[in-house]
């Protein structure tokens, strides 16, 4: 009697060992389990932050590309307005220019019909001197100012440089169709032409 108490004790005991050993497998299965999930989670969770990291550089990238092309784009404008400006103000100065020159024009007129009427006069007469010298620098001044005067006499007669008053019998035969007077010269401005030359034409 005694040692079947002992034996189911023993048994007892054993089964309790078992019972023990199985929890703690269970335990550490489920540890184990706790684990893998962590590690598994925190490889998840650090995947997605490389992947968050990657989006956030190719957004950055394509935000320097677009602000370099704004850039070039700006520079581009600036350089066209730039150009545009100097052009503008290029033309101002000439078209102020020209008005100047054009305005002055007359004047070189009349002073080519004062020579005319100081022809008779002697060389060394001070008011003939004085006309001279200042129609001299007159006319340096328009070549300083890149001012021609337009070739028309016995020239074959071209609309674009002349303008025609009137027609005449032609005096010599090789002179038909060409310029036989000129009533009033004409000039360039930088090989544009900024007065007419008025002529008359021989037919």
């Amino acid at each position: 009697m005694a040692e079947e108490n002992i034996k189911n004790e023993q048994e007892q005991v054993n089964e309790t060992e078992v019972k023990k050993d199985t929890a703690q497998k269970q335990e550490e299965t489920a540890e184990n389990d706790k684990n893998t999930k962590k590690a598994k989670a925190k490889k998840e969770d650090k995947k997605s932050k490389k992947d968050q990291s990657e989006e956030k550089i190719e957004g950055l990238g394509k935000e320097l590309l677009e602000l370099r092309d704004k850039h070039i784009r700006l520079q581009a404008e600036f350089d066209n307005y730039r150009k545009r400006t100097m052009k503008e103000k290029m033309d101002l100065i000439k078209s102020g220019g020209e008005r100047v020159i054009v305005t002055i024009l007359p004047v070189i007129d009349d002073f080519e019909r004062a020579l005319i009427a100081f022809s008779e006069m002697k060389d060394d007469d001070p008011l003939k001197k004085g006309i001279h010298l200042i129609y001299n620098k007159l006319k340096e001044f328009l070549k300083q100012n890149g001012i021609a005067e337009i070739e028309a006499k016995e020239k074959d007669f071209d609309t674009d440089l002349h303008e025609a008053i009137t027609k005449i019998p032609a005096p010599k035969e090789d002179l038909k169709g060409k310029v036989v007077d000129v009533i009033q010269k004409g000039y360039l401005m930088n090989d544009k032409v900024i007065r007419f030359s008025k002529v008359v034409i021989g037919e």
